[in-house]
């Protein structure tokens, strides 16, 4: 070390806990070296680069770049000067991280791993977004976003624990919620838009139309009856939906894949007319006889009278949910959207009506007897011969 140096040092022109700044002359897997002002040179180890333990060097800076640190230690033998870059990020971020979450604003964040339960950056300290808070929906692979610049909110901070909890998902609900204020400004009750089934419930189907989430009622999704969702959809499915009802206030879409389909009556009832053998699936099956559909959304009724020439008791007995049959059309009624079948063979005589009648026994015609007209003479015997002999 020359004279000069050692001067500089011993006069305290650098001091333990000094922001100094330099330019990076060397980055190496030991560390990155640091040309600092007066000839002095500083070296920042790898532990020392990044909130992140385990970060290689190159990772944070390279050969050329600015970077302000803290001075950690002099050594007055070797003119060493060792620094922390980490340890001076740490008061500034700490500060900086309170005001973003005191105001709500969203920033951009590097994922630089992926780790158990989550995703984690550097922001001058380690900054950790859980798996819950990384979309609206569960991920089930974290590696994806390793590498990538996402946009967050600080949701939760603890600077004397070291804790710093960041939202993605905070970010994208916010978006949302702006993007389904635009949407149902514009939606109006009868559009028909595209969409694509986001979720399935009992009740029914949730369709993204857009930016925002509409509800499609199980009984609106099919003018055929529906025992649940998944039967008619599955999530990811493009579908075409007609808007029945847009609530603003409450933040809810109603919406109907039947109605942005042909009605079924409008579409096949004049093709079927009485007297007309046709083939059909049986839809429902309850006590007074089953639903056999014909067409997409278009039923007939075989009540339970007309499924046999047979007495029959109960649907159930000879008809299941989709089974083929061959059905007679006995009427057609589209006024009252009913059309009646009979899977009897025709000309049958119908046992509508007498299921449930008891059959009386036959009864023989009683024989009169006369009573003998008075002064005849006649006795019992004689009526009744040899009944009354001994």
């Amino acid at each position: 070390m020359s004279e000069d140096l050692r001067e500089m040092l011993t006069d305290g022109a650098v001091h333990e806990g000094d922001l100094v700044s330099g330019e990076v002359t060397a980055v190496d897997d030991s560390g990155v070296t640091v040309a600092l002002s007066h000839g002095f040179e500083g070296h920042i180890s790898p532990q020392e680069l990044s909130a992140l333990p385990g970060t290689e060097p190159a990772q944070v800076l390279a050969v050329g770049d600015n970077v302000t640190a803290v001075v950690v230690k002099v050594d007055m033998e070797s003119g060493q000067v060792t620094l922390s870059k980490r340890r001076a990020q740490q008061s500034e971020a700490w500060n900086r991280m309170q005001a973003l979450l005191d105001s709500g604003e969203t920033f951009e964040i590097e994922v630089r791993d992926v780790v158990k339960g989550g995703l984690v950056a550097d922001v001058g300290v380690r900054a950790f977004i859980p798996a819950s808070l990384v979309d609206r929906r569960f991920v089930e692979d974290l590696n994806q976003f390793k590498g990538q610049t996402l946009r967050v909110k600080v949701v939760e901070l603890d600077a004397e624990k070291n804790k710093l909890i960041l939202s993605r998902r905070a970010v994208l609900e916010e978006e949302q919620e702006n993007l389904a204020h635009e949407l149902m400004d514009k939606l109006e009750p009868g559009q028909i838009v595209e969409g694509v089934v986001q979720r399935l419930t009992d009740f029914g189907a949730f369709v993204d139309v857009g930016g925002a989430d509409g509800l499609v009622h199980i009984s609106e999704l099919s003018y055929s009856h529906v025992d649940h969702p998944s039967d008619v959809v599955k999530e990811g499915d493009h579908v075409k939906v007609r808007v029945l009802r847009v609530d603003p206030n409450a933040g809810r879409i109603s919406l109907s894949m039947k109605a942005a389909q042909p009605e079924p009556w409008e579409q096949y009832a004049t093709q079927y007319h009485a007297g007309d053998v046709v083939q059909g699936v049986v839809k429902r099956v309850v006590d007074f006889g089953a639903f056999v559909e014909l067409q997409p959304g278009l039923e007939g009724l075989v009540h339970v009278s007309q499924i046999s020439n047979e007495h029959v008791a109960h649907a159930s007995d000879v008809l299941q949910p989709g089974q083929e049959v061959t059905v007679h059309i006995l009427s057609v009624e589209p006024d009252r959207r009913r059309i009646s079948l009979s899977m009897k063979e025709p000309g049958a005589p119908s046992n509508e009506g007498t299921s449930n009648r008891r059959r009386e026994p036959r009864r023989q015609p009683e024989r009169q007897i006369e009573a003998p007209s008075s002064g005849t003479g006649a006795t019992l015997g004689d009526l009744f011969g040899d009944l009354f002999k001994k």
